[in-house]
């Protein structure tokens, strides 16, 4: 699947919800579910800045994609940085710089979430773009 749809896939399952309670649980339930980060990678190099909780990133590559792991000591950032990865793993770096990032306005993500919140997800995105680029830059070489 294409990041767009899998972001397409993503507002549709968001829209199934009445309410920000509901959708705040399915949050936690995809942080539930994301495949835990080696502990190795668990180390402050990896750590997200600007994130209020703590947020590790690892990715790597894997023939032309990458793919990404994480965790958070925070079960809501957990289940928020899910989402991304869901949306961004197992793409290329080409895709994942040029991808927009309008899905998470489209589920109503940021303007529910506190604003250190919002920017731990502001955060979180740009690490993700940046490894595609670290990626990218390597692979031009």
């Amino acid at each position: 699947m294409t990041i767009k749809e899998i972001q397409n896939e993503i507002i549709d399952e968001f829209s199934m919800f009445d309410d920000w309670m509901q959708r705040y649980e399915y949050i936690i339930e995809l942080g539930k579910s994301l495949p835990l980060i080696k502990e190795e990678y668990k180390v402050d190099e990896n750590l997200i800045k600007g994130c209020q909780s703590k947020v590790w990133l690892q990715g790597e590559e894997q023939g032309d994609k990458i793919v990404f792991t994480a965790d958070s000591d925070a079960i809501l950032t957990k289940g928020i940085i899910a989402i991304l990865i869901r949306a961004f793993s197992n793409q290329k770096a080409s895709d994942i710089i040029n991808a927009d990032t309008e899905f998470i306005d489209e589920i109503g993500l940021k303007e529910h979430l506190s604003a250190t919140r919002a920017n731990g997800l502001i955060s979180m995105i740009k690490n993700i773009k940046m490894y595609a680029l670290a990626f990218d830059a390597k692979n031009k070489n």
